[in-house]
């Protein structure tokens, strides 16, 4: 980290105001190099931009955030300029020159901060996904992590794991010693039980998390012509699929996502389920089957009652809505038990019930003011392990403390790795390239 680094950490350009950030032991002289004398540590200041032959680039506020009280650790300094593209072009091109300075890679910023010990992983996935994120749920998720309370959380926990061991080496090593209690099974094992209900019990959270980060996979499907593009088309306020009144028009996967009731869904429409001659359809149709094996609900659509194909395989036991389509046609035709919903795509009739049938599939967040969830898979893998490791510490117990010491210090490394504590190097270039540059 001897270079230092530089990129424009706002939005496309152009735009009224771009942030060039720079971080970096040339910090400084960069500062002073380009705008002169030094401005007050974290203090906006207006200051003309120059190059070195003493033309004015530009005019704009300039900080100053000396280490270690800044976002990466190091030195660091922002230029809140006006964001024309000229401008920043001339601007980059003047740092590019500046000895010892570098443009970031995608990420950099924010790595520098983790090596810096100013986030950990958890902390860098939850920014991640906080710049990302596309719905209130989402949003909230993310903050929640960026934040550091679920860090709080896991660092709690590897705690108590510490003072585990820390006893159970008490009583091999100072046995004799009256201040050390004969027997560690009161003090400790109760505790590490807890601690693997604890953890058992936030690992249930990880199915509402991963619809909150991903979205709810609802997948639309029925005969040929029962109008599944039709709805996609409807619920997305938009030609996504082409409809025709020719059997087998969609051949591919189609997917929208929507916000709904503050959680992302993606919505897919598929190939008509139907046996068929057609090479091209019959991949369609096949492509529909493995969708449906991905999807959290399944929209079953037809436009005449008993017209709904059966469901069955891995598909069984996942939740159906079945939806009689075309009301407006003839709606006599239906008897309310012969489907959960009835709609129009044309009139809009009906839409409103289905919707409010799907929000009842989407996660209960009442009276939840965190969102303290294992998000991501890396994170429920460590969780497992810990939650196991805890398991064979306790079923260990015939077999000395020692061995169930291992067994706890092996579920401490996994907790570990979920911040990024312990033995975390492979992971590090997988998370940072989610990163834009600049950040």
């Amino acid at each position: 980290m001897a270079d230092t680094i530089y990129a424009l950490s706002s939005g496309g350009l152009p735009s009224g105001v771009a942030v060039i950030r720079i971080s970096g032991p040339q910090t400084r002289s960069a500062l002073e190099r380009l705008c002169g004398s030094l401005p007050q540590p974290r203090q906006a200041t207006l200051r003309l931009v120059r190059n070195r032959n003493n033309d004015v680039l530009d005019q704009g506020l300039v900080l100053y955030f000396p280490a270690p009280a800044s976002f990466t650790g190091e030195d660091c300094a922002e230029l809140q300029v006006h964001g024309g593209r000229a401008v920043i072009d001339a601007i980059l091109a003047e740092l590019s020159v500046i000895p010892g300075l570098k443009h970031a890679e995608a990420g950099e910023f924010s790595r520098r901060a983790f090596h810096n010990n100013k986030l950990d992983l958890v902390e860098i996935e939850g920014l991640a996904d906080l710049i990302v994120a596309e719905t209130e749920m989402q949003r909230r998720l993310a903050q929640e992590h960026s934040s550091g309370h679920l860090s709080a959380l896991y660092q709690g926990w590897a705690r108590r794991l510490v003072h585990a061991r820390a006893m159970i080496e008490a009583e091999l090593d100072f046995a004799d010693e009256d201040d050390v209690p004969g027997s560690v099974a009161a003090s400790i094992w109760v505790d590490m039980r807890a601690l693997r209900e604890a953890i058992d019990e936030h690992l249930a959270g990880a199915g509402t998390a991963e619809i909150i980060r991903d979205g709810l996979k609802i997948v639309i499907a029925g005969e040929p012509n029962a109008g599944k593009s039709s709805l996609l088309n409807h619920l997305a306020r938009r030609d996504v699929a082409i409809v025709t009144d020719i059997a087998g028009t969609t051949r591919d996967v189609l997917s929208v996502d929507l916000s709904l009731a503050g959680f992302a869904v993606r919505l897919f429409d598929t190939a008509g389920l139907r046996s068929t001659d057609d090479v091209v359809e019959k991949e369609g149709v096949r492509r529909a089957y493995m969708t449906l094996e991905q999807a959290d609900v399944i929209l079953l659509l037809a436009d005449a009652p008993g017209g709904f194909p059966v469901v069955g395989g891995p598909n069984a036991t996942k939740p159906v809505i079945r939806v009689g389509t075309k009301i407006d046609r003839n709606g006599n035709l239906w008897d309310k038990a012969d489907a959960d919903v009835l709609i129009s795509t044309i009139t809009g009739e009906g839409i409103d019930r289905l919707i409010e049938q799907l929000k009842s599939h989407l996660p209960d967040l009442s009276g939840q003011t965190a969102l303290s969830l294992p998000s991501r898979k890396r994170q429920v893998s460590c969780l497992k392990q810990a939650r196991d490791a805890i398991d064979m510490s306790l079923a260990q117990s015939n077999r000395g403390l020692d061995i169930q010491a291992e067994y706890l210090r092996q579920a401490g490394d996994a907790l570990g790795r979920i911040t990024g504590r312990v033995d975390v190097e492979d992971l590090l270039d997988v998370i940072f390239s989610e990163f834009c540059i600049g950040k």
